[in-house]
C-alpha cells in the first residue's frame, strides 16, 4: 500500500497522522495512506510560499510556459492511469474520470499560454509629458481549497493560472480525495518549478484550511465548496483584508418548454441530473416543464432513468458510480425522505443498492408532482435525485427557474429562438444553456455564477487573471 507525503518547500514531508482513502465503490479496497499536515507542516509551507514568490513573481515567462506545459503534457499523457485512479477514489464512471483528467490536462496547456499573452496599456495622461503604464503583477502567495467531486480538475482551474501570473501557492485538497491532489502535486514536483513556489498540504479543514485562512501571509484564498464553508472563509478573509473567490454550488434549473424535442430535453435532463451521481454543482437538480409536453416527457425520463446502469464505475458499461462516501449517502436518503414527507411522489428509485462489493450505491431518484417551495427545491442535495416542477407557460418557468438563492447554471428545451432569447436576458444565473445539459462547460471560457452561488471573479479562462492579478497604475515623466 502506498503512503504519500505533502510536498513543502520542494521536499515531501511525512507525518505522524495518516488517513486511509478508500474506494466509494469497494470499501474493502484502500488505495493509499496519505499524511495529514501538523500545524508545523503548514506553518513550513506558508513560510516557503513566501520566501519563494518574490524570484517566482519576477523571473521568466518562458520558465513558467515551460513547466505549465509540461505539467499538461504528462497529464494527458497519463490520462487513462489518473482517470482509473480518479474513478477509484471519487467514484465517477471511469469514462468521465478520464474525461475530467483530459480538461485538467488542457487546462494546464491554455495558462502555459497566457503565461506569454498577459497584457497592459499605455495611456498620454491629461499633462503634456505624462505617460501613463497600466500593467497586472501577481497577488503574492495564495491557498487554494479544493472540493473532492472534482479532483484533479478543479484543482487545475486554481493552480494552473495562480502559477501562470506568478503567484506561489499553498493547496490544501479535500481529504476524501487525496490520490488525485497526491498525484498531480508529484507531476509539479517534476516540471522545474523552483522548490517552495508550489506546496501541497493535506488534512482537515478545521485545522489545515483554518490554518491558512487566518495567516496574513495568504493575500488570496479561491475556494470551492459549501455554502456554510464558504461563509466561514469569507468572515475570515475580510477580517484579514485577503482576497477571496468563491464558488458554493447551485440548485440549477432545466426549463422544458412545449415546443422541445422531447429526446432532446430527456437527454439533457438524464445527463445533467444523473452524471456524475448528480454529485456536480452545475447539475440540473430542478427541471422545470411546460404543462403540454409534461406528461410525456415524465413517461420518457421514467424509463431512462431506469435503464441507467448503477455499478463500480472501473467495469465497462457502468453509467452511474457510487456516492462518494455514507455521509453522503446518508443525507441523499434524508431528503428522499423529506420529499415524501412534503407530499412529493417519487416516481423512480432513491433507494440504496447493493452491488457485487461493498459500496455506496444509490439508484437515481425522480420526484414528480413538486413545487418550488419544497426543501428538496430549495436545498442543494448533491446527488443523484432530481424533481419535476409543472408550470403553466414560460413566464412562469422563468419565475420559478429564478426563485432561488442560487444562480451557477440553468438550461432550457426549446425550438422557439423568441424564448430562448429571452431566457439568455432574464434568466438569473451566470452560466446558461439551450438544449445543452446545464453540466458541462469549457475550459478556455469563464466559470461561475451569481447570488448564493459564487463571489469574487469568474474562474477559467482569461477572466481568471482578473482574480490572480493585481492592476498597477505607474506615472512616467520625462
Amino acid at each position: 500500500m502506498s503512503h504519500c507525503a505533502n510536498f513543502i518547500d520542494g521536499q515531501w514531508i511525512d507525518s505522524r497522522e495518516i488517513i486511509d482513502n478508500i474506494n466509494p465503490a469497494d470499501t474493502d479496497d484502500v488505495i493509499g495512506q496519505y499524511a495529514q499536515a501538523s500545524v508545523a507542516d503548514v506553518e513550513q509551507a506558508l513560510a516557503a510560499a513566501s520566501a519563494s514568490f518574490a524570484d517566482w513573481s519576477c523571473g521568466s515567462i518562458q520558465q513558467r510556459f515551460d513547466a505549465l506545459d509540461a505539467i499538461g503534457t504528462e497529464i494527458l499523457d497519463r490520462r487513462e492511469e489518473l482517470g482509473r485512479l480518479l474513478a477509484r477514489e471519487e467514484g465517477k464512471s471511469l469514462g468521465e474520470s478520464i474525461g475530467e483528467v483530459i480538461r485538467a490536462g488542457q487546462i494546464f496547456k491554455f495558462f502555459a499560454g497566457e503565461t506569454v499573452r498577459l497584457q497592459g496599456e499605455i495611456l498620454d495622461s491629461v499633462r503634456p509629458g505624462v505617460q501613463v503604464e497600466i500593467t497586472r503583477e501577481p497577488v503574492g502567495p495564495v491557498a487554494i481549497i479544493t472540493p473532492w467531486n472534482f479532483p484533479i480538475a478543479i484543482p487545475a482551474w486554481k493552480i494552473a493560472p495562480a502559477l501562470a501570473y506568478g503567484n506561489s501557492v499553498v493547496f490544501k485538497p479535500s481529504n476524501l480525495v487525496p490520490a488525485s491532489a497526491w498525484a498531480l502535486t508529484d507531476i509539479i514536483s517534476r516540471s522545474g518549478i523552483p522548490k517552495g513556489v508550489f506546496n501541497l498540504v493535506m488534512g482537515s479543514g478545521n485545522s489545515v484550511g483554518g490554518h491558512l485562512l487566518n495567516d496574513r501571509r495568504i493575500k488570496a484564498v479561491s475556494f470551492t465548496g459549501s455554502l456554510h464553508t464558504g461563509a466561514v472563509v469569507a468572515e475570515a478573509c475580510s477580517k484579514h483584508g485577503t482576497k477571496y473567490q468563491l464558488e458554493m454550488g447551485g440548485k440549477n434549473p432545466l426549463i422544458i418548454l412545449d415546443d422541445a424535442d422531447l429526446d432532446v430535453a430527456v437527454n439533457c435532463a438524464v445527463n445533467g441530473a444523473f452524471f456524475a451521481t448528480g454529485q456536480r454543482c452545475t447539475a440540473s437538480s430542478r427541471l422545470i416543464v411546460e404543462a403540454g409536453i409534461h406528461d410525456d416527457f415524465v413517461a420518457a425520463i421514467n424509463v431512462a432513468v431506469k435503464d441507467l446502469r448503477v455499478g463500480d464505475p472501473l467495469k465497462e458499461g457502468t453509467q452511474i458510480g457510487p456516492v462518494v462516501d455514507e455521509s453522503q449517502l446518508n443525507q441523499n436518503l434524508k431528503y428522499i425522505e423529506i420529499g415524501k414527507d412534503e407530499g412529493a411522489t417519487l416516481l423512480v428509485g432513491g433507494g440504496r443498492v447493493e452491488r457485487d462489493t461493498p459500496g455506496f450505491y444509490q439508484e437515481p431518484a425522480l420526484f414528480i408532482d413538486t413545487n418550488n417551495n419544497m426543501r428538496i427545491n430549495r436545498e442543494e442535495i448533491f446527488g443523484p435525485v432530481a424533481t419535476v416542477i409543472k408550470v403553466a407557460d414560460f413566464e412562469e418557468a422563468i419565475a420559478v427557474a429564478n426563485d432561488t438563492i442560487f444562480g451557477l447554471s440553468a438550461g432550457i428545451c426549446t425550438r422557439s429562438l423568441e424564448f430562448a432569447t429571452r431566457f439568455k436576458r432574464e434568466c438569473k444565473a451566470g452560466m446558461v444553456m439551450v438544449n445543452l445539459p446545464t453540466a458541462g462547460v469549457d475550459y478556455h471560457v469563464p466559470f461561475g455564477g451569481t447570488k448564493d452561488s459564487s463571489f469574487g471573479a469568474r474562474e477559467q479562462g482569461s477572466y481568471a487573471r482578473e482574480f490572480f492579478t493585481v492592476v498597477k497604475t505607474a506615472y512616467v515623466g520625462r
